[in-house]
C-alpha cells in the first residue's frame, strides 16, 4: 500500500506509527494506572475523572501556549528538525518515566510534560507535510498516514497489553510490568521515528533578523491579523475546526477513563479499543480513497455528523456492550476527521509559513481539547452523571459544523 509514496513521504507517515503509540497509552493504561494510583491514595471515581481531565487540559493549554511561538521559530532555515528531534526524545523519556512514579500527583506532573512534548512534536510533525509532499497529494499521504499511525499503535500495545494482563493475574509484579510497557512504548516511538530524523529536508522556510525569537511573536501578530482581514477561508476553517476538534479529542482522551468510571471492565475495555484501532485503520484508508473524488470539507462534514450522533449515543451508554458501539463509531470517524483536516489546512495555507500556520492551528486543535476536558470535569463534578458530560460535547460538533460550512462557502 505504500509503494505509490515517496521517501520523504513514507518516512514522514512512519512518526504517525511511531507517535500513535503513546497516543493509544494515552488513551487506555495511563489512565487506568493513574486511576490505580490515585484508588490507592483514596480518590474516589469522581475525583480520578475530575483531576485526570484537569491534567489533559493543563497540557492543552501549555501546548496552546507554546506551539505558535515555537512553531513560528522552527520555519526558521534549519530550525524544524532539531527543535522536532529534541521534543521527540524528551517526550519519550517522559514517557519512559510514567513506568516508575509511584505517587499519583507526581505521575500527573510526568504526565503533563509528556503530553506537553509530544504535542508540541506534531506542531512540527504536521507543518512538515508540506515539505514531504505536494498540495494535489495531501490528502493522501495525511489519510495513510494516521491509517497506517492506527494499524502500526496495535504491534507494541498487543505486547503492552500482554504485559499489563499478566501483571493483573499476577504472573508477575504489576508495577514490573507498567515499567516494561512504558520503556517499550518510548523506545517504539523513537525507533519508528529514526527514517524522519534522516530523510527529512525543510525546503520551506523564512528568513529572519538575528533575534529570531522577537521575529517569531511578530510574525504571529502580523498573520493573525493578516489572516482575519485577508484570509477568511483559513480564519473561519480555525473557528470550525476549534469546535469540532476539540469533541474528538476529549473522547479520544477519555475514552477509557469514561469506561473506567461507568465501572465498566478495564480489560475489555482495553480490547474494545485495540479493535477499535482496526476500525480506524479501514476507515482512514478510505475516506484517504474518497478524498480523490470528494471534497474535503464534504467528508468532514461527515465525519462531524457521526460523532454527533456518537455524543447522543453516550447517554444511554451503561455496559461494555454500548462503550463497543460508541468506540466502532468513533474508530470509524476518529483518523478520517484528523486527517482530512490537516491535509485540508495545509493546503490553504502559505508553504513557507507552515510551522508558525500549523502552531495556530494547534492552538485551535489540540489547545482547544482544554476546553471540551475542563467541559467534562465541571459536569460531572456537578451532575456526577458521566453520560450527560459525554453529551454536551455534540453542541461542540454542531458549532464546528456551523463555521466549515462558513469557510467552505468562501471562494
Amino acid at each position: 500500500m505504500l509503494k505509490r509514496f515517496t521517501k520523504p513521504e513514507k518516512s514522514w507517515i512512519l512518526y504517525d506509527i511511531g507517535n500513535s503509540a503513546f497516543t493509544m497509552m494515552v488513551s487506555t493504561i495511563i489512565p487506568i494506572w493513574y486511576n490505580t494510583l490515585a484508588s490507592d491514595a483514596g480518590v474516589n471515581q469522581a475525583g480520578y475523572l475530575a483531576t485526570w481531565s484537569y491534567a489533559t487540559s493543563i497540557a492543552t493549554v501549555a501546548t496552546a501556549v507554546l506551539g505558535p511561538i515555537t512553531g513560528a521559530l522552527a520555519d526558521n532555515r534549519g530550525y524544524k528538525k532539531p527543535m522536532f528531534t529534541a521534543v521527540l526524545l524528551i517526550g519519550a523519556l517522559a514517557c519512559a518515566m510514567l513506568g516508575i512514579v509511584p505517587q499519583y500527583m507526581f505521575y500527573l506532573i510526568i504526565y503533563i510534560i509528556a503530553k506537553i512534548l509530544y504535542q508540541l512534536s506534531l506542531v512540527y510533525y504536521d507543518s512538515m507535510i508540506n515539505d514531504v509532499t505536494t498540495p494535489e497529494r495531501m490528502d493522501d499521504v495525511s489519510s495513510i498516514g494516521y491509517a497506517w499511525g492506527y494499524l502500526g499503535s496495535c504491534i507494541p500495545f498487543l505486547a503492552a497489553l500482554a504485559l499489563y494482563y499478566l501483571g493483573l493475574i499476577k504472573v508477575m509484579p504489576i508495577r514490573l510490568s507498567i515499567f516494561i510497557d512504558f520503556i517499550l512504548i518510548a523506545a517504539w516511538w523513537v525507533g519508528v521515528s529514526v527514517p524522519l530524523l534522516k530523510n527529512f529536508e525543510q525546503k520551506n522556510y523564512v528568513e529572519t533578523s538575528a533575534d529570531k525569537i522577537k521575529e517569531s511573536f511578530r510574525r504571529i501578530g502580523w498573520t493573525l491579523s493578516h489572516m482575519y482581514k485577508e484570509e477568511k477561508k483559513v480564519f473561519y476553517f480555525l473557528i470550525g475546526f476549534f469546535f469540532y476538534i476539540d469533541g474528538v479529542y476529549t473522547i479520544i482522551d477519555e475514552a477509557v477513563a469514561i469506561g473506567t468510571a461507568l465501572g465498566l471492565d478495564q480489560m475489555g475495555l482495553l480490547v474494545i479499543l485495540l479493535l477499535t484501532q482496526v476500525v480506524a485503520f479501514a476507515f482512514a484508508s478510505l475516506f484517504g480513497r474518497l478524498s480523490q473524488t470528494h471534497k474535503s470539507t464534504s467528508l468532514i462534514t461527515v465525519c462531524i455528523l457521526g460523532y454527533t450522533g456518537v455524543a447522543v449515543f453516550a447517554l444511554f451508554m451503561h455496559a461494555l456492550w454500548q462503550f463497543g458501539i460508541m468506540a466502532f463509531g468513533v474508530g470509524m470517524f476518529q483518523g478520517a476527521i484528523q486527517a482530512l483536516s490537516r491535509s485540508y489546512y495545509g493546503q490553504i495555507i502559505p508553504a513557507e509559513a507552515s510551522g508558525e500556520y500549523f502552531g495556530i492551528y494547534d492552538i485551535c486543535g489540540k489547545g482547544a481539547a482544554f476546553m471540551g476536558t475542563t467541559l467534562v470535569g465541571i459536569a460531572v463534578s456537578i451532575t456526577n452523571s458521566v453520560n450527560i458530560a459525554v453529551a454536551t460535547l455534540g453542541i461542540l460538533f454542531i458549532l464546528g459544523l456551523v463555521f466549515l460550512r462558513k469557510s467552505a462557502a468562501v471562494k
